[in-house]
C-alpha cells in the first residue's frame, strides 16, 4: 500500500523533510504497483522502448546511489552503473522483485542518513559523477531525484494499466 501523497499544507520541520517525504511517497507507489504483478510481467516489456518493471525498480535504486552516495558525498561505489548493460537497463535472471524491493528500502535508509548529515545548501564533492561539471547542492540533487521518481511512477502507471487495467491517480 502506498503512502498518502504529501500535501503542500503538511507541516514539515525543514525543507529536507519535504524532499524526503516525497521520495518516501514515490518509492511506496512504485512498490505498491509491483507487489501483485505476475513474475512474467515483471520481466517482460509492454513498451516499444523495451524496459521492464523490474529494470525500472533496479534503475531507481541505482539512481539514488549515483546521485547521493557517489555524486554528492563522493563515496566509493562499486559499479555505479550496474543497472545498465550495453546501453540499456538490465536485470539478471537470478534477480527478483523481493531483492529489488529490499535494495530500494536499504538505499532509502542510506539516502535519508546522507540528507540528515548535510545542509541543503552544501555542494557535493568533486568527482566522476559530475562528468566535469561543478557539483550540485544537496537541494538540487534531491529535486532531481523527486522528479525522476515522479516521472518513472507515471511510466509505471501506464505499464500497469496495460498489464491488468489497474490505473494510477
Amino acid at each position: 500500500m502506498s503512502r498518502t501523497f504529501p500535501s503542500p499544507t503538511d507541516h514539515a520541520t525543514a525543507r529536507a523533510e519535504v524532499y524526503l517525504g516525497y521520495l518516501d511517497y514515490f518509492r511506496s507507489v512504485l512498490v505498491s504497483k509491483l507487489e501483485d504483478v505476475p513474475d512474467e510481467e515483471l520481466r517482460n516489456s509492454r513498451l516499444p522502448s523495451g524496459w521492464t518493471p523490474l529494470e525500472l525498480l533496479k534503475h531507481l535504486t541505482y539512481v539514488e546511489r549515483r546521485w547521493l552516495m557517489w555524486g554528492f558525498e563522493g563515496s566509493d561505489v562499486d559499479d555505479p552503473w550496474g543497472d545498465s548493460r550495453d546501453g540499456r537497463w538490465y536485470v539478471g535472471s537470478q534477480q527478483d522483485r523481493e531483492q529489488f524491493i529490499a535494495g530500494l528500502h536499504a538505499q532509502s535508509v542510506r539516502s535519508r542518513a546522507i540528507v540528515e548529515r548535510h545542509d541543503l545548501s552544501e555542494v557535493g564533492q568533486p568527482g566522476q559523477r559530475w562528468d566535469g561539471a561543478e557539483p550540485a547542492t544537496l537541494e538540487r540533487v534531491l529535486l532531481h531525484l523527486v522528479q525522476e521518481y515522479a516521472r518513472h511512477a507515471g511510466h509505471l502507471d501506464v505499464v500497469r494499466e496495460l498489464i491488468d487495467g489497474r490505473v494510477g491517480e
